[in-house]
């Protein structure tokens, strides 16, 4: 094993975000890449002594080209279905045409891509498939080797199929399905993905090779939905076929009552029209392993859960975008005026007594006050086309730079002291939520909480105005709720404050 390293793309995705810790354990050397350092600093590994964090962006070539300098070999785990939406396809091709030059300029002695499991001969694909089936002709067309792993649904804690297959079982005992249940799959749990990853920069012989993964069972979406409910203790759902019911219409019932937005659920959805049935078994050869049946990735993924030990998850992934002004007051050159509610509270208690709530909020904690009206308002955002308030949090407890938390995002956390989070939910506008702890004398802090608002438009300044009582309402009685939860008592009643305007204004903090 060389001491250069590899460099994983997609490192805070659901695979990256557990291929490089087990790259680690195996001795590995990793180059984790991001397009936010902030977000990938935050994960567990990212403090391992073998490992190095870089900024880097597949669709900017210079960027993934310094990523890519002096590594070995690297891992292609990126797809921008989310980020650009429709236009996913084009940026996809022109990601991997920057991994093809980049990898040449690098001198990269492999690259390894996850792509999706297809044939273009076996009728009419989804436009996520026949992207996933580009990507890998472009990669393996350069100079550059590419090992191509088709790879069907997996099955794991965390992962958008698992999510959905759970919510399907779990909220309907009576289900109305389309005809793509009866469609053939072959899943395969995600510790038997991470297992064939690393086994390709272990056996030269896989190098420049295109295989087939899948696991030992090849059933229906039907069967899994009967195996998950026996794995969960739940009775046997009862299932009806529609013929009628479209992907796009299947995509938009999991949206409303999964996590999973319509805009992931639609391509995974389209994906299982089409059979996804391994042709070829080779690999199997060359990284023999024992491989999870879907009954026990079912269940290792329900233990997973229970104990609160889901590794990365489908949310993990995406852009975390930073509003322009996120750093300034109510400065005029941010583009509009910026309305803000704030209040703030002394309790008699110390910054980590009070941090202790502020860092578990949202999930099923919940908002400490008026959580029918942030239920209300999540059944809105749903309703609206957003992710709503189901997405949870990735943990109850710990919490991170890119965390998805409820239809926010968290953009800035400095325990003890301050939290800040961007709004992800359908707004006519852009919404920052800040909680901040302040140490006084006398055994006090002060707990401020500050909603920022940057309008939209004539309809974005009514939204603001039109929320703005139940914004007071709810900060005062979440100030007294959290003192209430850990028991101290309030110096002072929750009181309305202006905050200071800033003379001069920061522009967004930028990763070196």
């Amino acid at each position: 094993m060389t001491s250069d390293p590899i460099l994983v793309t997609g490192a805070t995705g659901y695979v990256g975000g557990r291929l490089i810790p087990a790259l680690l354990d195996a001795g590995y050397r990793v180059r984790a890449m991001g397009r936010s350092l902030e977000k990938v600093g935050c994960r567990p590994w990212a403090g391992h002594r073998r490992v190095e964090l870089v900024q880097g962006d597949v669709l900017d070539l210079e960027s993934l080209k310094r990523a890519a300098s002096g590594c070995r070999a690297a891992y292609y785990l990126v797809h921008s279905m989310i980020a650009q939406k429709d236009k996913f396809v084009e940026a996809d091709r022109r990601a991997a045409q920057n991994m093809v030059a980049a990898a040449a300029a690098a001198g990269l002695e492999r690259l390894i891509y996850l792509g999706g499991l297809a044939e273009v001969t076996q009728g009419p694909l989804s436009k996520h498939l026949k992207s996933r089936i580009e990507v890998a002709d472009i990669l393996q067309s350069g100079p550059v080797p590419t090992t191509d792993l088709r790879t069907p649904m997996i099955l794991g804690s965390g992962s958008a199929s698992f999510e959905i297959l759970r919510y399907l079982v779990e909220r309907l005992p009576v289900m109305t399905t389309p005809r793509w249940v009866h469609s053939l799959n072959q899943p395969i749990a995600i510790r038997d993905v991470i297992a064939y990853l690393i086994g390709c920069l272990e056996h030269e012989e896989t190098i420049g090779q295109t295989y087939d993964i899948g696991g030992p069972d090849v059933l229906t979406y039907r069967d899994l939905l009967d195996i998950y409910a026996e794995e969960a203790g739940l009775p046997k759902r009862l299932i009806l076929p529609v013929p009628v019911l479209t992907p796009t219409l299947s995509a938009l019932w999991i949206h409303l009552i999964s996590p999973v937005p319509a805009s992931i659920a639609l391509p995974l959805t389209e994906g299982l029209t089409s059979d996804a049935v391994c042709t070829e078994n080779r690999i199997r050869e060359v990284i023999p392993q024992q491989l999870l049946s879907c009954r026990e990735a079912i269940r290792l993924a329900l233990d997973r859960i229970k104990q609160q030990q889901v590794d990365s998850c489908w949310m993990d992934a995406g852009d975390l975008l930073e509003p322009e002004w996120a750093h300034c007051g109510d400065a005029e050159w941010a583009g509009g005026t910026i309305m803000n509610c704030g209040y703030r509270a002394r309790i008699r208690a110390t910054v980590d007594d009070v941090w202790q709530p502020v860092s578990r909020i949202g999930g099923k904690t919940g908002w400490y006050f008026g959580n029918f009206l942030w239920r209300l308002r999540g059944i809105m955002d749903r309703l609206a086309g957003g992710v709503g308030l189901r997405r949870g949090r990735r943990h109850p407890t710990e919490i991170g730079v890119g965390d998805a938390l409820d239809f926010w995002r968290v953009l800035e956390v400095e325990p003890p002291r301050r939290l800040l989070l961007v709004a992800e939910m359908k707004t006519p506008g852009e919404a920052l939520l800040e909680f901040q702890i302040t140490p006084l004398a006398n055994g006090q802090v002060e707990l401020q909480m500050l909603s920022r608002f940057l309008p939209k438009g004539l309809f974005g300044i009514v939204y603001w105005y039109g929320l703005y009582p139940f914004h007071q309402w709810i900060f005062y009685g979440m100030l007294k709720a959290i003192a209430k939860s850990i028991d101290k008592p309030m110096a002072s009643d929750p009181e309305r404050f202006t905050p200071k305007l800033h003379t001069t204004c920061a522009l967004p903090k930028k990763s070196p």
